[in-house]
């Protein structure tokens, strides 16, 4: 006989998970030693919330469900940062997770579906025996093809039932095509592009998900488009010499003013946030802009026109009635030839006025003269903060795969450290890079052990001004107690080699060769930097917002 929680693991093993992350109680414990006893990876984290940051970043850099599991109560509560970031990133992951028993909630327990609502996450609880494998597999298969979290309940007083042995039926693929797009709901997108002088073609995760990467690139040189992507695809289009690299703040001046001539926007995948759209600073007001898809809703306020559908079979439906229609291809390529050129050196092509002391390194001078001693083949990952603007301009990515942004969807910190192990692990053909604050590595700290302990290697930089630097620049100003912003030195190399780590302070860039040598010694582990930087140098994408520009 196989018991309640036996079933369970081995559902989610045969489904094709091949890794999970967690912190164990008495809740999971038994359904987490099925997943591994079943072949799946397993790597315990030191919180909840690292566990689930683990995953989902584990999902942006395959692609692939990943599972978190944890307890029922305050385990499944200490989840929901990283569980809302998931969930608005739309990641697929599965949270295994204890609950209440079937006969009823225990003094401890809590409405746990009621949270999972709270944060948008949908939920499978696993009430009947003779359906517990079919629901657990379609739980699998919803994170899956809906790329979203997706909550697998165990009740508490099930978890060691006799099952009958039986084979593990996977739920069949229920998974509706993409909704057809016919020649007249084109028509006033054609209707546009056939008047485009200066079209730009913009994508975003979802087209990367979609896998429109090839035929948007041919639809763009077909209208004789520019191309720029959202943050979180960028790399998509690098190979291509019309490439402006990313939209938004992050753009460099070059590249940003070409985006504002664009007289047409064609939008594949992306929901046209304020900071894709830099506060509304980036494109022409008057500019046509066209929104493409599949979330109905996820019109964009600043969308003229919004098509649904998936961005690979919209962009091959119009290619194709772009050439029959014989619609004529404007000059704007030709005519900004040496703009674009100018554009793609991006920011590493400008020169800035060092502000480094004797004891803090200018924060631009580090990021560049780092970017130098990175591979091509990296995976950067982000926490949130001031300081994300740095590695976003001069540390380009191979592919949208290769850049994971914590906490960017919930506006949160404190998951960079956790979210570097779940790339890691997920990706061990490439050097995981992480940037961190000194206040988000001081939130996430707990996992700096995790990803020494996972024996990947990985370089960790925090940009340490001793202060939240974000909130110091845009409130102080307004009148905030700058006590509140700042605090003490932290000596994180001494914390780093606690850890198992190695780590150096670097003040200035001679510090750097520690990096070099790493590199040189194969990468071995987990190297921290702490990077003391200059707190008066503020990110061009922050200092437009406090302008006002």
């Amino acid at each position: 006989m196989t018991t309640f929680a036996q079933a369970v693991g081995q559902t989610l093993a045969a489904s094709g998970i091949r890794h999970a992350f967690g912190v164990v109680g008495g809740g999971n414990i038994l359904a987490t030693a099925a997943l591994t006893a079943a072949g799946v990876r397993y790597t315990a984290a030191r919180h909840e919330g690292g566990a689930m940051a683990m995953a989902d970043a584990y999902f942006r850099a395959t692609g692939d469900v990943a599972i978190c599991t944890t307890t029922h109560g305050p385990g499944i509560a200490n989840t929901v940062t990283a569980l809302a970031d998931a969930a608005k990133n739309r990641s697929g992951v599965v949270l295994l997770c204890g609950d209440a028993p079937v006969s009823g909630p225990r003094p401890h327990d809590i409405d746990q579906s009621a949270l999972m609502a709270a944060v948008d996450v949908r939920v499978v609880r696993l009430t009947d025996t003779e359906t517990a494998r079919a629901d657990t597999a379609e739980a699998v298969r919803i994170a899956r093809e809906s790329r979203c979290p997706v909550a697998l309940f165990m009740p508490g007083d099930l978890a060691d039932r006799p099952l009958p042995d039986a084979p593990n039926a996977l739920a069949p693929s229920t998974a509706g095509t993409p909704p057809a797009v016919d020649d007249q709901t084109l028509e006033p997108v054609l209707a546009v592009l056939a008047g485009a002088r200066r079209p730009l073609l913009l994508a975003g995760l979802g087209a990367w998900h979609s896998g429109a990467g090839k035929i948007l690139r041919e639809l763009g040189d077909r209208l004789g488009a520019l191309f720029t992507t959202t943050v979180m695809a960028g790399g998509m289009f690098d190979d291509s010499p019309w490439s402006l690299g990313v939209c938004g703040g992050f753009a460099a001046p070059s590249a940003a003013a070409l985006m504002g001539e664009a007289d047409v926007v064609i939008v594949f995948g992306a929901s046209l946030d304020t900071f894709t759209l830099h506060g509304g600073r980036i494109l022409d007001p008057s500019a046509t802009v066209v929104q493409i898809d599949l979330a109905e809703h996820k019109r964009a306020q600043r969308a003229d026109l919004v098509v649904r559908g998936d961005a690979h079979a919209v962009a091959v439906r119009l290619l194709d009635a772009v050439a029959k229609r014989a619609l004529p291809v404007p000059d704007w390529r030709p005519r900004c030839a040496a703009e674009v050129a100018r554009a793609r050196a991006g920011w590493a092509g400008l020169v800035h006025e060092d502000a480094s002391t004797a004891d803090r390194i200018d924060p631009r001078t580090l990021t560049r003269s780092l970017a130098a001693l990175l591979p091509e083949e990296r995976t950067v990952v982000l926490d949130g903060g001031h300081f994300v603007a740095w590695p976003a301009m001069y540390w380009p990515v191979p592919d949208p795969a290769g850049f994971v942004f914590t906490g960017a969807a919930f506006q949160s910190i404190g998951l960079g450290l956790a979210g570097a192990v779940g790339a890691a692990v997920g990706r061990p053909d490439r050097l995981t890079v992480a940037a961190a604050g000194d206040g988000g590595a001081l939130m996430g700290l707990p996992e700096l052990d995790t990803l020494v302990r996972s024996g990947r290697p990985a370089l960790v930089v925090v940009y340490d001004d001793a202060a939240y630097g974000f909130e110091e620049h845009m409130y102080a100003p307004q009148g905030a107690d700058p006590a509140t912003m700042s605090f003490a030195d932290t000596d994180f190399a001494a914390v780093a080699r606690g850890l198992g780590a190695a780590a150096v302070t670097v003040r200035r860039l001679e510090d750097l060769g520690a990096v070099r040598a790493w590199r040189e010694a194969g990468c071995p582990g987990t190297l921290v930097l702490d990077c003391k930087v200059v707190p008066g140098v503020v990110a061009p994408f922050l200092a437009d917002l406090l302008a006002g520009a």
